[in-house]
């Protein structure tokens, strides 16, 4: 890895912690008495998804799906569904797919995409993302639960990488590469 200075902290820990909390409240409201499948998308989600179902006390199923389209700090445009567990029940079920961050839209597009041919077909799709950026979309897609809105930086840090590195600091920085 290249020498790269520490990023400078964009949203501190506690400010995270305390809007994942605040999104588990309107998520739990909007889904009592409703069945849930919970889809994290891997790698980039896996904390805020760990923190997000530690705050819900709805019955639900979680699972996970591995999709890439960076390579380094761009995207390549081309989204690739690498893996996707085909254990869950989605059949009347409401799915809320939980991601990183939205930028060009590509991503989760492709996921509702992928969801939306499986049959049977869910109830309802949903998204859940940690980060919005401030950006020109390449596709319209919209998610109902948004943690953050950001400036179109490029940020690493609790789930978010630049080459597999940062994923593990507890805050969102900016990266300076």
């Amino acid at each position: 890895m290249a020498d790269h200075s520490a990023p400078s902290v964009l949203i501190a820990e506690n400010l995270i912690l305390n809007r994942v909390r605040e999104i588990a409240t309107q998520i739990q409201r909007d889904y009592e008495g409703r069945p849930l499948t919970v889809l994290g998308i891997f790698n980039g989600s896996f904390i805020f998804l760990a923190d997000l179902l530690r705050n819900l006390s709805l019955p639900l199923q979680m699972d996970s799906m591995v999709v890439s389209s960076y390579r380094g700090k761009n995207s390549t445009g081309m989204v690739q569904v690498q893996q996707c567990s085909e254990r869950c029940h989605l059949s009347d079920h409401d799915i809320l797919v939980v991601d990183d961050i939205l930028e060009t839209g590509l991503t989760l597009e492709a996921i509702q995409k992928h969801l939306l041919d499986l049959e049977p077909m869910p109830r309802s799709i949903e998204f859940c993302i940690l980060l919005r950026k401030n950006c020109p979309r390449k596709c319209e897609i919209n998610a109902r639960y948004v943690g953050f809105d950001i400036a179109n930086e490029f940020v690493v840090g609790y789930g978010l990488d630049f080459n597999g590195q940062y994923r593990n600091l507890p805050y969102i920085g900016v990266l300076q590469v």
